[in-house]
């Protein structure tokens, strides 16, 4: 079997297929539902920018808040009824704001109350899918499995977005948000097919508090784990400021508009599927080194928009940018499957989602009065500066640019890997 063959093997394998399909929904749902959101929040009588924010805000903030307890969960939990809880949490979220938006009763502090489900699911979901992919993936087929899961996700990705828009304007976007739930309800079916699962911690006498700390020792003893989180608290900082405020802001002034910034965001979603397809195939040495060096490449389009290039160069710049950030994110999630105890990986998982996107809302609040006082011009040559300087300072680290990852094991003939079960659950 050739090596390509040998890895799409995986989606012959009951377990990892479920999941496959539980995922790949799941992000057709988060790419779906905002949109759908948006225009229904704004269509609501009396509604403006202001109360978007306040809902949007409803939705992120437990979720930034609610990652590490969400770690702790997906660590003390079987894995799957965790993931498959906070899909049935993304439905009844949905499903609510939709039926009250046909209705024609959606108060605000009702809506923004279900947008905080929407945020707690994510928080939920988000560290359990680290913990549960060496549960249903051999051990040499995990750089593999976390590249289809990418493949997957960035096709449901692209899809809900050009699919949101076309459903809200004939249909409307309460029956949008109830599409949402469907799309939800199938993601959480799905969940549940991928069987039982190992219950990764110990079955009690620990508490949350002693719990997050065992998580942070795991995650403070791995010297390059910890630098590049911290690397990704400042780029993530810079990429907020430049992709939600910054770009816009000078594509409407000096490029055409939303089509143009249509364009870019297209661009960077095909590189991201370039990206994962070389993720799948490349086997670097030193991933963590190559995977810092792809992230400076996040720097490149806001360079380009920074220095007043023409649309098909920043088009392209989007395109090198998603390609470096999803190979990157393969390399990242494999490796801390590797290096990581099982037992705390989701934990782990939930401090790096936590330190990287801690300071991204202060990006987004800087990035205004910047374009103001310094013009968005230099605004954006300052991100991608910090962005680059950033991924400079990871480099220094040792640990970073020496990690190395182990040969490549021998693969598991399909149908002879069977991880242990928790017959309980």
């Amino acid at each position: 079997m050739s090596p390509i063959r040998d890895d799409l093997s995986l989606l012959r394998e009951r377990r990892f297929a479920a999941l496959f399909a539980a995922r790949t929904l799941s992000m057709l749902g988060l790419a779906f539902a905002p949109v759908a959101l948006a225009f229904g929040v704004l269509g609501l009588p009396g509604a403006d920018a202001g109360t978007l924010s306040l809902v949007v805000a409803a939705e992120a903030i437990p979720h930034v808040l609610g990652l590490l307890l969400g770690g702790v969960v997906a660590d003390r939990y079987p894995r799957r009824f965790v993931m498959f809880a906070g899909e049935c949490l993304s439905l009844v979220a949905w499903l609510g704001i939709g039926t009250m938006l046909l209705v024609g009763w959606a108060p605000i502090p009702m809506v923004c109350a279900f947008a905080v489900l929407t945020g707690l699911a994510g928080a939920v979901v988000w560290p359990v899918l680290s913990g549960i992919i060496p549960e249903v993936a051999p051990a040499g087929h995990l750089q593999p499995a976390n590249a289809l899961l990418a493949v997957g996700a960035n096709v449901a990705r692209i899809g809900g977005l050009i699919a949101a828009g076309a459903v809200v304007v004939l249909v409307g976007p309460g029956w949008a948000l109830v599409g949402a739930a469907v799309i939800y309800a199938a993601a959480a079916t799905f969940a549940w097919r991928i069987g039982s699962t190992p219950r990764p911690g110990r079955e009690g006498g620990t508490s949350v508090v002693g719990e997050l700390r065992e998580g942070w020792v795991e995650f403070s003893s791995r010297e390059w784990l910890w630098v590049v989180v911290a690397q990704f608290a400042l780029l993530v900082l810079a990429w907020q400021g430049a992709h939600t405020v910054l770009g816009p802001v000078v594509a409407e002034a000096e490029l055409g508009g939303a089509g143009a910034w249509s364009a870019i965001l297209t661009g960077e979603a095909v590189g991201m599927l370039v990206g994962v397809v070389i993720a799948l195939r490349i086997r670097p040495r030193r991933p963590i080194l190559l995977g810092v060096v792809l992230t400076s490449l996040t720097a490149l389009p806001y360079l380009l928009l920074g220095v007043g290039a023409p649309l098909p160069l920043i088009v392209l710049g989007g395109f090198v940018m998603g390609l470096g950030m999803d190979t990157f994110t393969v390399l990242w999630q494999t490796t801390m499957q590797r290096e990581v105890p099982a037992e705390a990986l989701s934990r782990v998982a939930s401090y790096d989602a936590f330190g990287s996107m801690l300071f991204g809302p202060v990006g987004v609040l800087l990035a205004g009065p910047a374009a103001v006082h310094f013009g968005a011009h230099r605004a954006l040559l300052g991100c991608a500066a910090l962005i680059l300087l950033s991924s400079l300072l990871a480099l220094l680290s040792r640990d970073v640019r020496t990690l190395r990852a182990p040969e490549r094991i021998t693969p598991v003939p399909e149908g002879e890997f069977t991880p242990p079960v928790d017959p309980v659950v």
